[in-house]
């Protein structure tokens, strides 16, 4: 697990919207996806569908699932278990907070209802 990385004020990313957090500017090492449901909420999920080597970040949320623009597999925000083909593997969850505005990702800590969790 690692310590929590700030990525600036939450309200720079609207709600239904996806931003990047490269793992070079966490310390992570690995890029994370972080969503801003339309429904409320903010995840994090491996940038990487596990189908193929495409970003999750360049995709679509909608309805709790953020869907991968090459096969339109979709994973669940809190669980990152595909919901839809052609992706069987989960993809990682990481935890994302609010703190005084400040959106926060947790690298490597899970989301607390994550398939991993």
């Amino acid at each position: 697990m690692s310590d929590k990385v700030a990525l600036g004020p939450a309200d720079q990313l609207p709600a239904g919207e996806v931003m990047l957090a490269s793992g070079k500017d966490t310390g992570y090492g690995e890029d994370i996806a972080v969503v801003h449901a339309a429904e409320g909420g903010y995840y994090g999920l491996d940038d990487e569908c596990s189908h193929e080597a495409v970003s999750l970040s360049d995709g679509f949320v909608e309805e709790g699932v953020l869907e991968c623009p090459m096969h339109a597999s979709g994973f669940c925000l809190k669980t990152g278990v595909p919901e839809t083909p052609p992706a069987l593997e989960p993809v990682r969850t990481h935890l994302v907070t609010v703190e005084d505005g400040v959106l926060y990702l947790h690298p490597g800590t899970p989301h607390p209802e994550s398939a991993q969790a």
